[in-house]
This record gives C-alpha cells, structure tokens and sequence, in this order.
C-alpha cells in the first residue's frame, strides 16, 4: 500500500512530491517490510488527513515546520478518541517522525517540536508462545480445515516452517520454489533487507516434499513456494483464517497464530537449553534485548507451574 491520490490531494504539491519520494525512498532504497510500508503509508495518511481539516487548508511543507507540539497533541488526542491505545499511537508516531526525519535529513524541512513530543507510554509485553503439545496438536491437525489435499498439505508445510525455523510470516510467504533448503540450510530475507541462513530439520523439509508433490500449479523455481488457490502467491490473511479456523477446531487459545509459531519456536529452544546469541542469530534479531523477553518468558512459565504445583504456594 501506498498513499492514495484522494488523500494527496489534500496537500499542497510541494508536499505531495516529498510523500512520493519519502515513499520511492521506503520501497526501494530502505527496502522495509511490505508490513513496515503499510503502516507507515497509513499513519502519514492520518496525519495528513487530520491536518487538512486542523489547517482548514491543504497542508504545505512550511505549514508542517510551523506546527506546533499542541497540534501534534491534538493529533494523537484525536487517534486516542478513536480508540486507538497506547500502543497503536507510539506505532503511529513512528512513522510520521520517520517522514519527518526522512525531509530533515534531506534539508526539506526541520520542525523541532515533534522531537520533544513524548511516545505514549507502552505496557510491557511478553510473547506469547504456545506450549510443546499445544504446538505439535496443531501441527498434526491440519488436515481438519479443507477438503482439497494440497491445500492442507500446503497449511501443514507453513505451519511446521514456522515452528521448525522461526520464520515470521512474511518471511515465509516471500520465499519462491528457488528458495527451498540447501546443505540443510535455508537463506531468509528479513527486516532491512538482511539475510540470514536458518538450519531446517528433516520434519520440516519432510513436510514440504509432501506439499510439493501434490501442488497443481507447477514447481519453477521462480514460483511461489506457497500458492493460494486461485494460483497466485499465498496471501498473509489466507494464512492467518487458517489458524483461526484450525484453532477453533482443535480448541487452542486465541494467542495461536501464525507469529505465535515464531515465539514458540525461540521459548522452546530456550527451554531445552539454547543459549541467547544462539537465537538471536536463528531469529534474526538485530538486538540481544529483543531476544531476551524469551527468558522473561520462561521465567514465567516456571513460576506459573510452581505456584499451582507447590502445596504452600
């Protein structure tokens, strides 16, 4: 997604042609994440929005260097009224102060307000991982959600690539036929663009054989390695349907999704002892931090079995 013409339209040109560079600059030097593009492109499109009725005109680059922290306020006073919380504003910030940074660096123009702006406060949150049987009862379930077989076997080879490789979803569903395991080793392409080898087990490699040979739409190697049915690239809802539907099948909490997979994958490894940097090479993670909310994890779940098991608990 990019910036709709109804919406550009409501700037000024000289601000219009800023938003269609900063966006060329997003795709094609930066490279971010279709996800990272999205939601970029839609918090800009807020804010531009917001901005025109705030103006009572179209906004113009020196319109935007003038305003005030007030007005941002107002901004995110509005997104709050519409129920957006804490964690959805810090998100929108972030990418209007991408944009923002994005025309400063380049000498378009410098507002020193949202510098100073204060991120709405954000609660810490755990990942949420499915247990080891939850994880394996929905990956030996998913021939219960569609009557055609490869459809099925496709879900099952998804599923079990996320679980056994830590992959996000995107990440997955970017691969092509070209991309499968070799040497017993998987190259990914994640965030910013940076690849990483993540080793594939013989399950994993198992279960996409068994997809593969059934696949009606032919095996080049520059072919999706996920189709949906119509013969185009799996789409990430599809994906994500098929969680819903199977989980509701096989009665598994509402935090079993696609990325939970994901988060399964990193806390089980931990608890069988893998050791931090081990996962955060595996994952991806540009920062051990971001690695070690696993530990908080586990340390939960210890504590969790503890308190119910321990007769003075």
């Amino acid at each position: 997604m990019t910036i709709k013409a109804h919406i550009l339209a409501l700037c000024a040109d000289d601000l219009k042609n800023q938003i269609e560079k900063w966006q060329d600059y997003l795709q094609y030097e930066k490279q971010v994440s279709k996800h990272t593009l999205r939601a970029y492109c839609s918090d800009v499109t807020h804010f531009v929005s917001f901005m025109a009725d705030h103006l009572g005109e179209p906004p113009c680059l020196n319109a935007l260097s003038e305003i005030k922290i007030r007005d941002f306020r107002a901004w995110l006073a509005q997104k709050a009224m519409q129920g957006s919380g804490n964690a959805s504003r810090a998100r929108t910030l972030s990418g209007l102060k991408n944009f923002m940074s994005w025309m400063d660096k380049n000498g378009v123009m410098h507002n020193p307000a949202l510098a100073v702006l204060r991120t709405p406060k954000l609660p810490h949150k755990l990942p949420k991982p499915l247990l080891e049987k939850q994880a394996f009862n929905l990956l030996d379930s998913t021939d219960l959600i569609d009557s055609k077989d490869w459809v099925s076997l496709r879900n099952k080879a998804l599923f079990t690539l996320l679980y056994g490789c830590g992959l996000r979803i995107d990440e997955a569903l970017s691969l092509n036929i070209g991309d499968l395991p070799k040497d017993g080793f998987l190259t990914v392409m994640g965030k910013g663009s940076k690849e990483r080898r993540v080793p594939v087990i013989k399950t994993v490699s198992k279960t996409i054989d068994n997809y593969l040979k059934v696949l009606p739409f032919g095996q080049d190697k520059d072919f999706p390695l996920f189709f949906g049915q119509k013969g185009k690239r799996l789409n990430q809802g599809v994906a994500q349907k098929a969680m819903r539907d199977l989980r509701a099948l096989v009665g598994l909490p509402d935090n079993a999704t696609p990325h939970a997979l994901r988060h399964s994958f990193a806390t089980h490894l931990l608890q069988n002892g893998a050791n931090l940097r081990e996962i955060q090479e595996l994952l991806g993670h540009s920062s051990l931090s971001t690695t070690q909310r696993y530990t908080e994890v586990d340390t939960s779940e210890l504590l969790r079995i503890y308190k119910s098991a321990h007769p003075r608990a």
